[in-house]
């Protein structure tokens, strides 16, 4: 094992098992390039300030450049011994640049120095899976837009319950991705500050311009309070939690997509290439792209819980638990990355089955609502209106038939109030076409409000 940065003060070297716990390079390597762009940033504050010269700040920059360039490429490669990311990367500058390399955390802890290197690699991660939700959000914006008279029916209690369109129920993941990325973009607002300069958690004798580096690393301020900058991970629950909520927007569609692509429903057919087969049954094809998604919300889900009960008993300030925080947001933001590209594929690629959607609209009952509102436009008051259409619909169900395949004489039994107009009422286009108030479901409606969706592009 190479020397410990931290060894001085101690009399034995840690034992391999111990080592191999306290350790974290394995997975807090990925932050190699967050933790590189904040040593410039501090290393080049330092030169202007003149807490080390010029020369060596140039040295230390040339040198930690250089380190990025072949971690990148691939010629340098990460030594299983380290203790952790930032020990690597600071042991390898010394050893490329000599005495210099030592003076690179002056005035600055592991503590600050992992709480930037989080943030910075959390909202990189994060701009990433904005992108990824924006690309899903043109496709279900484009599939929307051609059905938007694709009627079918809408569902309560997995119950057929009224008519609408296929473009206004994908309308309504539209709208939820919005919230999805608005929910990103506060949580990144609130995660683009600079905790350098909080030290170990008592901030520093030095005179660090800690602003300066702030407005070097594209972050919008600083922590004010030297305890708070290196102690808490809010910031990564927040995210967490973010994710946690659009996993489930994305488990809820699944959901759909696995009822619609079904030979009950039959509603879609998942392209091919994001469907698997049986390795008995020739005849299937397994929706398993949204089986995963789903399945892996309550992974997200597991990370979040992680997070918290992590946090929830720490006392101020930095405690090794905290190392736990790491792993945990880093799936998270693995998985939700891992899910975004092929369900966006499998949207993008699935065949909409029109007239078994509309056939599934005429099928159940899905008028009865439109039917009671026809009455109440007669003068019946709508409670009686109402049963009187639930009569209507148990007759029908009692004789295999549906309201529109009525005659009108059977109507008037029910109610002489019916008309021959009863038949346009409650056709589908009508029962549709006639919730026109904002947010409901008519044709001209939804191409309004999907005109509105694009603007958030």
């Amino acid at each position: 094992m190479s020397k410990l940065m931290w060894s001085g003060r101690f009399k034995k070297q840690l034992e391999d098992n111990v080592n191999a716990l306290n350790a974290s390079l394995r997975f807090d390597s990925r932050m190699y390039a967050q933790d590189i762009r904040g040593s410039i940033a501090h290393c080049q504050m330092l030169g202007k300030q003149g807490i080390i010269s010029e020369e060596e700040a140039r040295s230390i920059e040339q040198g930690l450049i250089s380190i990025k360039e072949d971690i990148d490429s691939g010629a340098l490669t990460f030594n299983s011994k380290a203790e952790d990311i930032h020990m690597f990367i600071e042991e390898e500058l010394t050893a490329r640049i000599g005495e210099a390399g030592k003076k690179l955390h002056t005035g600055r802890s592991r503590n600050d120095q992992v709480a930037l290197d989080q943030r910075l690699y959390i909202l990189d991660r994060l701009a990433n899976i904005r992108i990824q939700l924006i690309d899903l959000y043109r496709v279900i914006l484009e599939k929307a837009r051609e059905n938007i008279y694709t009627y079918m029916p809408g569902y309560t209690h997995l119950q057929r319950a009224q008519p609408v369109t296929f473009a206004h129920h994908l309308s309504a993941y539209l709208q939820m991705i919005q919230r999805d990325i608005g929910r990103i973009d506060d949580a990144s607002k609130r995660m683009s500050v600079s905790p350098l300069g909080s030290g170990a958690m008592a901030g520093t004798t030095y005179p660090l311009d800690r602003e300066y580096v702030s407005d070097v690393l594209g972050l919008s301020g600083i922590t004010y309070n030297s305890m708070d900058g290196v102690s808490d991970r809010d910031f990564a629950i927040e995210a967490t939690s973010a994710l946690s909520i659009l996993s489930m927007h994305i488990s809820r569609f699944s959901e759909e997509i696995i009822l619609w692509s079904s030979q009950e429903f039959k509603f879609i057919e998942i392209d091919d290439a994001y469907s698997t087969g049986s390795s008995i049954m020739p005849q299937k094809k397994n929706p398993d792209i949204a089986e995963l998604a789903r399945g892996k919300t309550g992974r997200v889900y597991g990370d979040l819980i992680t997070l918290l009960v992590t946090m929830k008993g720490l006392p101020l300030t930095y405690n090794k638990d905290m190392q736990e925080i790491q792993e945990a947001v880093f799936d998270a933001l693995d998985t939700i990355e891992g899910i975004l590209p092929p369900f966006t594929g499998m949207i993008e690629t699935m065949i909409v089955n029109k007239d078994a959607m509309q056939k599934a609209a005429l099928g159940g009952f899905t008028n009865a609502t439109d039917l009671a509102d026809y009455l109440v436009r007669k003068g019946i008051p709508f409670r009686d209106a109402h049963e009187i259409s639930g009569k209507l619909v148990a007759h029908c169900i009692d004789r295999h038939t549906t309201l529109e395949a009525l005659d009108i004489v059977t109507f008037q039994s029910f109610s002489k109030l019916i008309e021959n107009d009863i038949f346009d009422a409650i056709s589908l286009e009508t029962c549709v076409g006639k919730r026109t108030i904002t947010g409901a479901p008519a044709p001209d409606t939804v191409d309004t409000e999907l005109k509105r969706l694009e603007l958030f592009l």
